[in-house]
């Protein structure tokens, strides 16, 4: 893939050193190009572009709940005005803007078929509002709403139960959907070519470490999200027309997962001797989901 030199994220924006959710935007519209214009719901991607930068193309501030409301309107409008063909539309909206707050809208405009590419970065909580716990957020991570004290241990929801919003959305019968992380940047852009190659929605599941959320340092952002592939925490994978599915990445001896959350402050106190046996479980919903993924694929 020949990658652009051109740039169209602006210098002076007002994020967090280290965020994985700018860099995800960085490398998606060396893709789109110039011609591209932008949703960013209520989020991270707001503090980074909207208060003290800018993208360098057209750019919607939406509310947390209407992304996928707004864009079907540009969709329609462009359309109805004859200029839709060469310009693409991406919402580019946290978990909590897509897994939980702006789903209903996001569910809508996949189901009346509009043609954009909806991609997710998950840092796995509400981190620019104080680190709250949302729809994202794995078993175990301590956030100050699931904080780990003399009973509790972070969040509480059973193994397993993260919302699979890629699966979720190929269930609506669309294109394309896929998980990326920026530590393999040229998979993930790949995979915005082929979503905005689609002849309708489309939508992408980025993994994206947050520093001051999840208590890494800055410097490690991308060798954390390495990390979740290489332990199979974050698989990447894609599904095209809803039921075509391939993995994208097959460690051929996969690290173990404790190797990846001992890298977080949100889970050191699954580290504890007395904890083994929660880890051991977590270890066991790791294997068993890639091998879910795995027969998958081969079905």
């Amino acid at each position: 893939m020949d990658l652009p030199e051109e740039e169209f994220v602006a210098h002076g924006r007002g994020g967090c050193p280290g965020c994985a959710a700018v860099i995800g935007a960085r490398m998606a519209t060396k893709i789109s190009g110039k011609k591209t214009i932008m949703i960013n719901s209520t989020g991270c991607m707001c503090v980074n572009y909207g208060y003290n930068g800018a993208p360098l193309f057209p750019y919607v501030h939406s509310l947390f709940e209407n992304a996928g409301s707004v864009i079907s309107g540009i969709d329609a409008a462009l359309k109805a005005l004859g200029r839709r063909e060469d310009v693409n539309l991406i919402v580019y909206a946290g978990d909590g803007g897509t897994v939980d707050i702006g789903f209903q809208a996001l569910s809508g405009a996949v189901d009346r078929g509009h043609r954009f590419l909806y991609i997710c970065y998950d840092n796995e909580g509400y981190m620019n509002t104080g680190v709250q716990r949302s729809g994202a957020t794995p078993y175990g991570a301590s956030t100050t709403t699931t904080p780990v004290g003399a009973k509790a241990k972070g969040e509480p929801r059973p193994l397993g139960r993260k919302k699979d919003m890629v699966r979720v959305m190929a269930a609506h019968g669309i294109p394309y959907t896929a998980t990326a992380s920026i530590a393999y940047p040229l998979d993930y852009m790949r995979k915005v070519q082929t979503a905005l190659q689609v002849d309708g929605p489309s939508y992408i599941h980025l993994l994206s470490p947050c520093s001051p959320g999840w208590g890494i340092e800055p410097k490690d952002t991308v060798t954390v999200a390495r990390l979740a592939v290489q332990t199979n925490f974050a698989p990447l994978y894609e599904i095209t027309g809803g039921a075509a599915f391939k993995v994208n990445i097959k460690p051929q001896k996969p690290k173990p997962v404790r190797e990846y959350l001992a890298t977080q402050k949100r889970f050191r106190h699954l580290l504890a001797k007395e904890n083994e046996s929660e880890l051991e479980l977590i270890q066991q919903a790791v294997d068993a989901r890639f091998k879910y993924l795995l027969s998958c694929e081969n079905s």
